[in-house]
């Protein structure tokens, strides 16, 4: 299995967890995705979080702050948006893209739980592979458990 499909596997696991998605913020690329529905667009979301993080890292730029960005929360009546940026790969603009459902999540392990991921997504020497197909994809997040 390679590193992109691994991370994303572990990250679907986490509870709570609705949708995830490798992204590259630069170009809005993502790299892989798991879970999503009709109702949530994952392949509309995950790159419009580009400009999230784009914006962010100019608005850092402009104030002279040298520090760097761990993660983005977006906290919505029914769900977390978390956004961890990857460090330590050499490829500084990719991020994971995490959709939580507020009800089934905790916030906290949510968030270590991902920290862990990235860790090891980083070791594992970042990217590795193309995007896998849309059936894996959508094999993590069965209709009827969600």
């Amino acid at each position: 299995m390679n590193n992109i499909e691994h991370s994303l596997d572990m990250a679907a696991n986490i509870r709570g967890a609705f949708a995830v998605a490798l992204v590259d913020f630069d170009s809005g690329m993502t790299l892989g995705s798991r879970g999503g529905s009709p109702e949530f667009d994952l392949d509309v979301a995950a790159p419009g979080n580009s400009d999230v993080v784009r914006t962010k890292l100019e608005v850092m730029q402009k104030l002279g702050l040298r520090e760097t960005i761990e993660d983005i929360l977006i906290t919505l009546d029914t769900q977390y948006h978390l956004i961890r940026i990857i460090h330590g790969t050499g490829e500084e603009n990719l991020f994971f893209y995490l959709v939580l459902n507020r009800a089934q999540a905790n916030l906290a392990m949510a968030r270590r739980d991902l920290r862990v991921i990235e860790q090891q997504f980083t070791m594992g020497n970042g990217p590795s592979v193309p995007r896998p197909t849309a059936a894996q994809d959508q094999s993590y997040f069965p209709a009827n458990q969600r």
